[in-house]
């Protein structure tokens, strides 16, 4: 289905179309909350950009691309959330409490546990290391590296100018670099 027929869907309410979206784009737009969201917080705010979607999907022009208004809505909404943050007050860990945090259990599969094991923890060494970085840098390299997008439409997603994207990414690409070196991963 081409993107015209698909905005149509989706204006018209079709579930079929909602359930394509939703497929494609939730692991997609998870990957940008994580850079903004709290993981207690990460399921209701994918719920928020994904009714923001459905609810604005109608005033769609089409001036840009479906994927970079949604990646915007993202964005928008993950940067709501990281300033509500701002405005809290720190509350202290209860080390008491029996209340569990919120854990969550990847199953491994079963095939080549080993090898799956050894890529799980190179990848978590590798979500430490950019963790290191600002959330705008992540965001950079997520969008570009990651996910494939042109310099045009992280511009804007992000609302900055295409030269100033470049820049950034470019001085967060070496910044990842040297933090990886110095975890001698390379």
């Amino acid at each position: 289905m081409n993107d015209e027929k698909f905005i149509e869907a989706l204006k018209n309410k079709d579930q079929k179309a909602f359930k394509i979206l939703y497929d494609e784009y939730a692991p997609k737009i998870y990957g940008i909350l994580k850079n903004y969201v709290r993981p207690n917080e990460i399921e209701d705010a994918l719920q928020e950009v994904f009714l923001r979607i459905i609810r604005g999907i109608n005033n769609f022009e089409g001036r840009s691309k479906l994927s970079t208004w949604i990646y915007r809505i993202a964005v928008n909404v993950g940067k709501n959330y990281s300033r509500s943050y701002s405005k809290e007050v720190e509350k202290p860990m209860d080390l008491d409490s029996d209340e569990p945090e919120n854990f969550s259990v990847q199953p491994i599969s079963e095939t080549n546990v080993k090898k799956e094991a050894f890529n799980d923890i190179n990848y978590q060494i590798i979500l430490n290391i950019m963790e290191q970085l600002d959330k705008d840098e992540r965001l950079l390299i997520k969008l570009r590296d990651i996910d494939g997008l042109s310099y045009n439409e992280i511009a804007e997603i992000t609302d900055l100018p295409l030269g100033t994207v470049k820049s950034k990414l470019h001085y967060a690409r070496k910044k990842l670099k040297k933090l990886i070196e110095e975890a001698n991963l390379i």
